[in-house]
C-alpha cells in the first residue's frame, strides 16, 4: 500500500517489539521515543542537538504550525526537514486534541470543528479533509487524521459518539489521502477513553481501513494509570503484528517501559522537554528537582554514570546556579539530559528485546525507578 514506507520486526521478547520503519527521510529502530518540536523546534535545543543525541524521528503539531508561520510558508521552504534543519524523519498530529483542549473556543460537528485561534480569536474550520491538505503542506513522513479526543472522566455515551466520529472522520481522511499520498504514510488513531467495548469497535473499523499504521489516542488523559494498562493489554491482542503501533502522548520514562512490554514501538512526549524548563530532570533513579537548596554545594553530575554532554561537564550546584539566576544555557543543559535520558533507556529496551531479556531489563528499570514525588538523592 505505501511504497515508500515500510515496517519490520526485528524480534519479540514476550511481547515487546523490537522492530525497523522505512521512510523517506530515513530508517528508524523501534521501539522509539519522539521529541517533540510543537512549534517546529524541540524547546532549548536544534537540530544539531538532537542528532548529537541519537534522536530518530521528531514530532511537529499541526494545529500551532497552521496558526504559525502557516503551512504554505512550511511548503514554500520545502517541508519541515528543510525549514527547520532537521533532515530526519518527522511525524505530524492532526492538531485534534489542541483543538478539543480548546474547549470554550470549539465547536464539533460532523463536517470537523470549528474553533477559535487561541492567539488572535480568529475563526477556522478543520475537516478531516483539510488536516490531511495541511500535512501535505508540512511534509511530514507519518501523517495523523482528525480525531475526537474525548477528556477523562467521561460517560460511556460521550466516549461513544467521540469514538464512532473518530471513526467517520478516519474513513474521509483516508479516502483523501489515497488520493495523493505524498509520500506520507497516514495512521488510523483508536478512540474510546477507557471502555472496553468502544476500544474494541474502534480497532476493528480502523483496521478495516488498512491504514499502514495504528495510534492509540485518548490515554494519558487524566485517568488513572490502572485503567491505562488493560486497554493496551486488550489492544495488544486485537492489532496486526505487522504494523507500527503508536502510544500518543505517553508519558513517564516508568510508563514507556510497561507500554513496551505491552507491544507499543513508538511514543511521544513533552515531559522531558517541559519538566527540564521547570528544572526537574529524570535519572535512573526517579525525578530530581534541581533548584531545591540540598544542591547548593553538590559538585557532583546529575548522574555518576550518564555520558550527556550536561553530566559530562557540570555539576547539579552550577546547573542549579543557572537555573536560579534565568540563565538559558541552564534549559539547554537539563533539556539535554533528559531527552538523553528517554532516548537511551528506549534504546536499552530495544537492546534487551533483541537479546531477549525484556523482562529481566523491565523489571530491574522499574525497581530501581521510583515513580513518586520526591527529589532523589
Amino acid at each position: 500500500m505505501c511504497e515508500f514506507f515500510s515496517f519490520h520486526l526485528s524480534a519479540e521478547s514476550n511481547r515487546a517489539r523490537a522492530g525497523k520503519l522505512l521512510t523517506p527521510h530515513g530508517e528508524i529502530q523501534t521501539p522509539v521515543f519522539m521529541p517533540v518540536g510543537t512549534a517546529a523546534s524541540v524547546k532549548a535545543v536544534d537540530a544539531d542537538d538532537l542528532k548529537t543525541l541519537g534522536s530518530q524521528i521528531i514530532l511537529g503539531n499541526t494545529y500551532h504550525l497552521y496558526l504559525r508561520p502557516g503551512a504554505a510558508v512550511i511548503r514554500e521552504a520545502g517541508g519541515l526537514a528543510r525549514f527547520t534543519g532537521w533532515m530526519g524523519p518527522t511525524l505530524t498530529d492532526s492538531g485534534g486534541f489542541q483543538v478539543f483542549s480548546l474547549r470554550d473556543l470549539r465547536r464539533v460537528a460532523e463536517e470537523g470543528v470549528h474553533f477559535r485561534s487561541n492567539i488572535d480569536g480568529s475563526p477556522h474550520l478543520f475537516t478531516p479533509e483539510s488536516t490531511i491538505d495541511i500535512e501535505r503542506d508540512l511534509g511530514a513522513d507519518i501523517i495523523m487524521p482528525l480525531d475526537v479526543c474525548v477528556e477523562y472522566p467521561t460517560t460511556h455515551l460521550e466516549a461513544d459518539r467521540g469514538e464512532r466520529l473518530t471513526c467517520r472522520w478516519a474513513e474521509r481522511a483516508r479516502s483523501h489521502w489515497e488520493n495523493d499520498k505524498q509520500k506520507q504514510a497516514l495512521f488510523g488513531i483508536i478512540q474510546g477513553s477507557v471502555y472496553p467495548d468502544l476500544r474494541s469497535r474502534a480497532a476493528e473499523s480502523i483496521m478495516a481501513l488498512d491504514f499502514p499504521g495504528h495510534a492509540i489516542g485518548g490515554l494519558s488523559v487524566g485517568e488513572p494509570k490502572a485503567e491505562m494498562w488493560p486497554i493496551l493489554d486488550q489492544l495488544d491482542t486485537l492489532l496486526p503484528p505487522q504494523k507500527p503501533r503508536y502510544l500518543m502522548g505517553v508519558g513517564t520514562p516508568a510508563d514507556i517501559i510497561r507500554a513496551i512490554g505491552y507491544g507499543i514501538d513508538m511514543f511521544d512526549c513533552v515531559m522531558p522537554t517541559r519538566n527540564a524548563r521547570n528544572g526537574t530532570v529524570f535519572t535512573v533513579d526517579g525525578r530530581m528537582i534541581i533548584k531545591s537548596a540540598r544542591y547548593t554545594r553538590d559538585f557532583r553530575p546529575l548522574t555518576e554514570d550518564c555520558n550527556c554532554l550536561c553530566c559530562q561537564n557540570y555539576s547539579r550546584s552550577y546547573l542549579r546556579h543557572l537555573l536560579n539566576v534565568g540563565e538559558i544555557a541552564g534549559l539547554r543543559l537539563l533539556t539535554i539530559h533528559n531527552l538523553h535520558f528517554y532516548l537511551t533507556t528506549v534504546a536499552a529496551a530495544r537492546e534487551a528485546i533483541i537479546a531477549d531479556r525484556f523482562a529481566e531489563f523491565s523489571r530491574g528499570f522499574l525497581e530501581r525507578y521510583d515513580e513518586g514525588e520526591f527529589d532523589v538523592a
